[in-house]
């Protein structure tokens, strides 16, 4: 089935729902996602995500209006409430997706997981944009090659920051369709990438980034 969704015109993020049986009933799902966060909305989150992240082989390949980097296999994973989820798949959108205290980033990376049940957790990391970048990124030599059907070995550990810090909350997937729910967790340090880099994407890709979906009172949590 060829992609009948699209960010722009008559098949954008405002008519998803229209496009399709499946798209309108993902959309009833009430806790939609990206939305706007902010810390003194938060509660203290109690429990800590566990990252098992190891080298492994990473097929890239253009997809969907991103990049994506596909593990072959399921060797990293992240364990959350006595759950494992497995990592399958990181891809971007530019510019971010989720707000931190009403600021938006440049990039924003989706690190999504899934448990043997197929129930998704989804790591967000935002980047800023820099003119250069004084240390050799291995993230920027994998963009580098994005536009080569190729596997390429990455430890997915390098999307991270280094303090770990993040929101918690409940919602669903930013792409159609749009089901929940998805365990989201958003890492409130922001990564820098060259901007020279990411540029040679603009014209292919952009946009490609869901608006803010209303919070419906949902709890949001902080875990520091």
């Amino acid at each position: 089935m060829s992609q009948i969704w699209s960010y722009t015109g008559d098949t954008g993020p405002e008519f998803w729902p229209e496009l399709c049986e499946e798209f309108y009933t993902a959309a009833q799902f009430p806790l939609q996602s990206p939305i706007a966060l902010s810390y003194e909305e938060t509660q203290a989150l109690e429990e800590a995500l566990k990252f098992t992240y190891v080298e492994q082989n990473i097929y890239v390949q253009k997809v969907n209006e991103t990049i994506h980097f596909v593990p072959v296999d399921a060797a990293s994973f992240v364990e959350f409430a006595q759950n494992r989820y497995y990592l399958t798949d990181i891809h971007f959108h530019m510019p971010s997706e989720h707000v931190i205290n009403k600021q938006q980033a440049p990039l924003e990376f989706h690190l999504v997981h899934k448990d043997e049940g197929g129930n998704p957790l989804v790591c967000a990391v935002l980047f800023d944009l820099v003119e250069n970048e004084d240390k050799k990124c291995n993230k920027d030599k994998l963009i580098l090659e994005a536009d080569k059907d190729k596997e390429q070995l990455l430890n997915p550990e390098i999307f991270l920051p280094e303090n770990i810090t993040y929101f918690h909350y409940e919602g669903s997937l930013t792409t159609p369709p749009t089901q929940g729910p998805v365990q989201w967790f958003v890492f409130d340090q922001i990564g820098v990438m060259s901007r020279s880099l990411i540029e040679d994407f603009k014209t292919s890709l952009l946009p490609n980034n869901r608006p803010l979906q209303n919070k419906n009172q949902r709890p949001i949590f902080y875990k520091k």
